[in-house]
């Protein structure tokens, strides 16, 4: 320490001009040093503070005479002392005055171990016979520009924060916990929230909030009217800010705000390409707390986590949609063999029914029929299980709505809530519709189903039909699908509810594939998708008629089959348009299926050459004085080579030959279906001998 005794006077006698009589120049010198805005520290040679002034001690977190007598090195940070020492040694040799405005990156130790970013100039003295150097000290946080700066700074790492929570998580519950932690941090306030609409968009739900008052909590939900915060929000489409919930008219304040003590706040929409879907609220005690930088902030925050939201849920379904695509090739495997299996047992039912043993006993025939009637059964099975993966061939017949109806209507009242009434209006003796009859019974209860969700105290479901000489134009207007075939004749089936019903906005997306209004975990958004593809497939349209709180009624416009024949007609003169003596070649890997489908053509009286392989197949057409007036093959034949492939090569060769292709498994069919000639027939297994003649028959007429 330097020795009082031997010290010149710390502030000197300079003379200064001016000063009225009585006042002495070292007192305002001292009022100077005390009253300087900037931090003050006069150091001795050895770094010893001799003097300190109040900025210094205020900005230090020290008593002003708690500096004094401190070395300076205390308030440099420990990882840069050893550095600074090095410095001050140095510049003790060599003193020069250093201005502010270098900038220096500098940084001051405070006395509780907290760190402050300053400029600091030197001022040596030895010029004025002083062995001192006056350090002035700024905060340079406490300006405006840095102060910005370090704030954009500060939100930017948080974004940043974020956007690393977004990449590293693919739980949407995360995400929206962490968020309203993310921006009170960032802001300093003390209540964020994010708000969700529901897919009804008739209510918003708390989905995450940090400070929530009495009465909020997660999960709790707030009507979709401009009234209420959230609600005004969305109506007004962009940001709103409240300088002062007291003086707010615009919305109705709720009273928790303000026990809460809760007086400015902020809020900005949360939009998923375009369309509203939430927002972000955020309160503070302070007024007038929010500007343009925290506007700014949370735009970007919104933006990415709107991004986050429609990753994660898109996510979501294409993982939903990659289980239902294993279901469905799961279940179309089973399907394959299991129809092949229904093949042997039908087509030997069949031919045990026709045996002339048994055709004079009532109890075996009481037995084969029972038996044939659930094989029939077990096909229905696997063409629902077919639908559900949507691998089902249609196959349109002439379809009797009125039967249809009151069929599902005795169904339905079976198995839906008792307090739903279930009313039937058919026109009289109204004609057919061509159709799948068992997809329309799906679609017509998928609709049924979402009409009970509709309506949870209960209430009226009702089934109406109507002949339409043509589409409604504003159905086929939209949907260029439908041009064309708009003036005909159709079935209209109307499926109508007293429901909750729907506003514009969901009935825009209610055909959307995993759309859907219902909670989590009771429904997959395929109903409608499905009953749309299914319409749309039969050459028909489909419209929607609801309105919030006034039910909702869904039509399906189908095609009306003007002349059925009967099955029993037909299948009689397909088996008479079968020539006795067509040389069929049947390909069927399956030993058991080809047996039997080898024994329906014998008793058409086919002469049959068989295979189980294409390369067997193959070998036979080459044989000298060999020729055949049908290919009957499977598509599926093991390992080798495919029946699609087997009917072009032997097409090439006898251009006239007449192609029957079948298959147990749909999307077989379906591809099959895109890919093979028009003029080649395709059948569903498990088939009678009476489908397989009409196929046969359909495929000669063609090739004639």
């Amino acid at each position: 320490m330097t020795d009082p005794a031997n010290t010149p006077p710390l502030l000197p006698e300079l003379p200064i001009s001016g000063l009225p009589s009585g006042i002495e120049e070292s007192s305002v010198f001292r009022s100077l040093f005390i009253a300087y805005p900037d931090s003050l520290l006069l150091v001795d040679q050895s770094g010893h503070i001799i003097l300190a002034n109040p900025s210094a001690a205020a900005l230090l977190g020290y008593a002003a005479d708690e500096l004094v007598g401190l070395n300076v090195d205390v308030l440099v940070p420990d990882s840069i002392r050893p550095r600074h020492a090095s410095y001050r040694e140095a510049y003790g040799r060599a003193p020069r005055p250093r201005p502010m405005g270098t900038h220096m990156e500098l940084v001051a130790k405070r006395k509780d171990g907290s760190e402050v970013m300053v400029e600091i100039a030197l001022s040596p003295l030895q010029d004025h016979g002083l062995p001192f150097v006056v350090a002035a000290i700024r905060d340079i946080g406490a300006y405006p520009r840095v102060k910005q700066a370090l704030q954009r700074a500060r939100y930017s790492e948080h974004l940043a924060q974020l956007g690393r929570l977004a990449v590293n998580t693919r739980d949407l519950q995360v995400v929206l916990q962490h968020v309203p932690q993310i921006i009170t941090t960032a802001l300093q306030v003390e209540v964020a929230v994010v708000w969700l609409l529901d897919n009804s968009r008739l209510e918003f739900r708390v989905a995450g909030g940090v400070g929530l008052v009495a009465g909020e909590e997660i999960g709790m939900r707030v009507a979709n009217r401009p009234d209420t915060p959230p609600g005004f929000v969305l109506s007004q489409d962009r940001p709103v800010v409240v300088p002062d919930y007291r003086n707010e008219h615009r919305f109705a304040v709720p009273q928790a705000y303000l026990d809460a003590g809760l007086t400015s706040a902020i809020a900005v929409p949360l939009s998923d390409r375009g369309r509203v879907i939430g927002m972000l609220s955020v309160r503070s005690r302070e007024a007038k707390r929010f500007g343009d930088e925290e506007l700014r902030f949370l735009e970007s925050l919104s933006s990415l986590l709107a991004t986050s939201l429609q990753r994660i849920q898109t996510e979501e379904a294409l993982n939903h949609a990659q289980r239902l695509e294993s279901v469905g090739q799961l279940t179309g495997g089973i399907a394959h063999d299991f129809n092949n299996l229904l093949t042997v047992i039908q087509g030997n039912l069949q031919v045990l029914e026709e045996l002339p043993a048994l055709a004079h006993d009532a109890y075996a025939q009481q037995l084969v029929n029972a038996a044939t009637r659930a094989s029939r059964r077990g096909a229905e099975l696997t063409g629902k299980l077919l639908a559900f993966s949507r691998r089902q061939v249609l196959q349109p017949i002439a379809v009797d709505t009125h039967a249809l109806l009151h069929s599902l209507a005795d169904m339905l009242r079976r198995t839906l809530d008792q307090r739903i009434g279930i009313e039937i209006d058919t026109v009289p003796a109204c004609p057919p519709v061509l159709a799948d009859p068992g997809q329309l019974e799906s679609a017509l209860l998928n609709i049924a189903i979402n009409a009970r969700d509709a309506m949870p105290e209960g209430g009226i479901l009702r089934f109406r039909t109507e002949v339409c000489e043509s589409l409604p134009t504003v159905l086929y207007s939209e949907n260029s699908d439908l041009q064309g075939r708009a003036h005909g004749r159709f079935v209209a089936i109307s499926v109508a509810d007293n429901g909750v019903g729907m506003d514009e906005a969901v009935k825009e997306r209610a055909f959307e594939p995993f759309f859907t209004t219902k909670e989590a975990g009771r429904g997959t958004g395929l109903g409608l998708s499905t009953v749309y593809g299914f319409v749309k497939q039969s050459r028909g349209g489909i419209a929607i008629d609801s309105k919030p709180g006034q039910g909702t009624t869904v039509r399906l416009y189908l095609p009306l089959l003007e002349a059925a024949a009967s099955p029993s007609a037909e299948q009689e003169r397909a088996d008479e348009t079968i020539p006795l003596g067509l040389r069929v070649l049947l390909v069927e890997d399956d030993a058991e299926v080809r047996k039997v489908i080898h024994t329906f053509l014998a008793t058409l009286g086919c002469e049959i050459t068989t295979a189980a392989t294409a390369e067997q197949a193959l070998l036979a057409m080459g044989a000298e004085g060999v020729a055949f007036d049908l290919l009957l093959s499977d598509i599926a034949l093991g390992p080798g080579m495919r029946g699609t492939r087997l009917a072009a090569e032997v097409q090439q060769r006898l251009p006239h030959l007449a192609v029957l292709l079948m298959s147990g498994f749909s999307s077989e069919l379906l591809d099959a279906d895109r890919e093979v000639p028009q003029d080649w027939e395709l059948l569903r297994k498990p088939c009678t001998r009476a489908e397989l003649a009409r196929a046969m028959s359909r495929v000669l007429a063609g090739r004639a």
